[in-house]
């Protein structure tokens, strides 16, 4: 019997979750589908400059989870932008944080926009 997946940690959706050329008809050949937590990896490894340890720590899976889950995001997003294929970010084994901070980390987006609500409302 297999071990069951362990959920990863989250902090933001995407705010687009479709991608791709303009000037195609979709199709089931011409869809890659990408998780949300493989679209987190790239996330926090390439748009914040954490190394694949901190986004251990911060998704709470091992590293070399993360190594794997890098690896496969980069191969969809490879795959898309070389033969022109449709990116679809959805599904996947994941806990979205709340951003109040428990499960947070220095990458996540919900506690930076909560932390801009609360500073907006002091200021006041």
């Amino acid at each position: 019997m297999p071990r069951p997946r362990k959920w990863r940690k989250v902090c933001s959706m995407p705010e687009n979750s479709k991608f791709g050329p303009l000037d195609i008809t979709v199709d089931n050949e011409s869809i890659i589908n990408m998780t949300v937590e493989e679209y987190e990896v790239i996330r926090l490894i390439d748009v914040e400059g954490m190394t694949q340890e901190e986004c251990s720590k911060q998704m709470a899976i091992s590293r070399t989870t993360v190594q794997g889950i890098y690896n496969d995001a980069r191969k969809k997003l490879a795959d898309s932008l070389v033969n022109g294929k449709a990116l679809f970010i959805d599904g996947g084994d994941y806990l979205l944080c709340d951003g109040k901070g428990g499960m947070c980390g220095r990458g996540c987006r919900r506690r930076q926009f909560q932390q801009n609500i609360d500073n907006e409302g002091e200021e006041k």
